[in-house]
């Protein structure tokens, strides 16, 4: 969808000021917010893709105004809303006080270190042959969805070369919204910085993006 983290190229907002030797929590709640967020992710109701939206579903001005763990506390309330297990007036007051929906699995402590070492693969195995090879030139579509994609605004309608083809996997677009994992070949595909930025972009920038083969068609 278009949206408040879509921001690839859009002006006003500074240049990207990476902090030296940053840490993983710049506070003791974001410990917490993570924490939260993964031990809610275990319960087993909802995607990996489905939490993103969740998060690009926050309205603009309040997407803009607040930080990056805020964002997925936020994202993390909608879902336990939607799915059931929490109702506003719980997660405003901080207790239950009705039978929510009951996980289909808890993630206890002793479990996370192998959790977390397992990671969340997203590979799978497709029938097909890819339709495209490294070397290939391909032009993304131009779609504007208001639902979930990985096809961000600035590389839509542009002209690149296939760098590599990585694999199959999960297709967001689908599986955010309980479409199911219909997976499809993925592919890095490199573009001119003229061809992404127009006019007076830098000749020696390139900029490369991972496209599910359904954004791709042939030049």
């Amino acid at each position: 969808m278009n949206g408040p983290h879509d921001l690839g190229g859009q002006m006003g907002f500074g240049p990207v000021a990476p902090e030296k030797d940053e840490p993983s929590f710049h506070a003791e709640w974001e410990k917490r917010a993570l924490g939260i967020t993964l031990s809610c992710g275990a319960f087993g109701a909802w995607t990996i893709d489905e939490s993103r939206h969740a998060r690009e579903n926050i309205p603009p001005a309040a997407y803009l105004a607040v930080s990056y763990y805020e964002l997925w506390i936020r994202g993390v309330e909608t879902l336990l809303k939607r799915h059931g297990f929490a109702t506003g007036e719980e997660l405003l007051s901080g207790r239950k006080l009705q039978d929510g929906t009951a996980p289909k699995r808890v993630l206890k402590a002793e479990m996370v270190p192998a959790a977390l070492a397992k990671g969340g693969p997203c590979d799978r195995p497709v029938e097909t042959a890819p339709l495209f090879a490294a070397g290939e030139r391909v032009k993304t579509k131009n779609f504007n969805p208001a639902t979930h994609t990985r096809l961000p605004r600035y590389a839509r309608a542009r002209t690149g070369v296939v760098e590599a083809v990585q694999g199959s996997f999960v297709f967001p677009d689908d599986n955010a919204h309980g479409k199911g994992e219909n997976p499809q070949w993925l592919y890095t595909v490199v573009f001119d910085g003229a061809e992404i930025w127009g006019e007076g972009a830098d000749p020696s920038l390139t900029v490369s993006i991972d496209a599910w083969e359904s954004y791709l068609e042939r030049v």
